[in-house]
């Protein structure tokens, strides 16, 4: 297995590889060399305008984390950040005032948005910022199209008695504190995949499906028409690893965002809502957490290869423990 394609979103993802990259390292998964070479397609609805800025925090976070520059404390953002920037522009009163750019975190999406007004896409500016991070992976946005999660919460002083923000806003101004009543992707249908994902994901030969957000990270990722697809007619093996542990989400907001597409915040229905691929769905196998060893049967019933295992990423040879499991299961 010398190509592995991950679907990434933010912290969970860029933790899950870490480990991925220390179990290739270590020589610690079995089948995989040495010299594997993994790619990686982001999230890339996570995105949103700041300040005429291009933000792409999923992205970020894969590129800071690998690349050794991330605030291991917050999980997101540099390390060592200072906030100059957005305190002068809260005294101007400057909104929004919800999302904070870091100086150092500015210089990123200062080049990005001069590289995407002088008409480079996505991907190439990707590219190009990665040169200087050095990840150790190749980081592909899912789509060089804008595309945007939007979440529908109540509030009773609309007519309608509900409004739509910003994925961004749901979680970081209302820490998804309000339920989310609907996830509206905007401009996903008409997206098309990056340069080099279906590739990707066709030539791989191991696809992994990490415990991230599966409504607003792999969801919208395998929501880019053509994407599913690609990933449901792999020759590859797809292992995906459960979010939810124990009957609830680490870290993040799954058990909202699931609770807005109408999916039971389990293990069990996770798996389930991913789907086998010899039932149409997208995984060949799912692991799920010790505690949650209950949904074995079922899941297996509707044809997963399914194991229990310790799922809690508490460091990278942990993480590859994991990996190495789901590789037992594929054979």
């Amino acid at each position: 297995m010398r190509a592995i394609t991950v679907l990434s979103g933010g912290m969970g993802g860029a933790r899950f590889l870490q480990g991925l990259l220390h179990g290739i390292a270590a020589g610690s998964l079995p089948g995989v060399p040495a010299d594997a070479e993994v790619t990686v397609v982001a999230n890339t609805a996570d995105d949103i305008w700041v300040h005429g800025l291009k933000v792409c925090p999923d992205l970020d976070t894969v590129m800071y984390t690998l690349g050794d520059g991330i605030d291991l404390e917050r999980g997101w953002g540099r390390r060592e950040e200072t906030w100059s920037v957005r305190t002068e522009l809260a005294a101007y009163g400057v909104e929004p005032t919800w999302f904070g750019l870091g100086d150092r975190d500015v210089a990123t999406h200062l080049v990005r948005t001069q590289m995407l007004d002088a008409g480079y896409p996505l991907s190439a500016v990707t590219e190009a910022l990665c040169r200087r991070w050095q990840p150790g992976v190749r980081l592909l946005p899912m789509t060089d199209d804008r595309v945007e999660t939007h979440v529908a919460i109540a509030d009773p002083d609309s007519p309608s008695g509900k409004r739509v923000v910003h994925f961004q806003e749901y979680w970081v101004r209302l820490r998804a504190s309000v339920p989310a009543e609907t996830v509206v992707v905007v401009g996903q249908d008409a997206a098309t995949p990056g340069p080099g994902v279906l590739e990707a994901i066709g030539s791989a030969d191991l696809v992994l499906v990490p415990p991230s957000n599966p409504v607003v990270s792999v969801g919208t990722i395998l929501g880019v028409p053509g994407i599913r697809e690609a990933v449901a007619g792999t020759p590859a093996p797809v292992i995906g690893l459960s979010p939810i542990v124990g009957g609830d989400h680490v870290r993040g907001m799954a058990a909202q965002m699931l609770a807005a597409i109408g999916v039971a915040v389990s293990a069990e229905a996770v798996g389930l809502h991913y789907g086998a691929r010899s039932a149409g769905g997208v995984l060949d196998a799912w692991l799920v957490d010790e505690r949650d060893a209950a949904a074995l049967p079922a899941l297996r019933a509707a044809g997963l290869r399914a194991d229990a295992v310790p799922l809690l990423m508490h460091d990278p040879a942990a993480t590859a423990a994991m990996i190495a499991a789901g590789l037992a299961l594929v054979g």
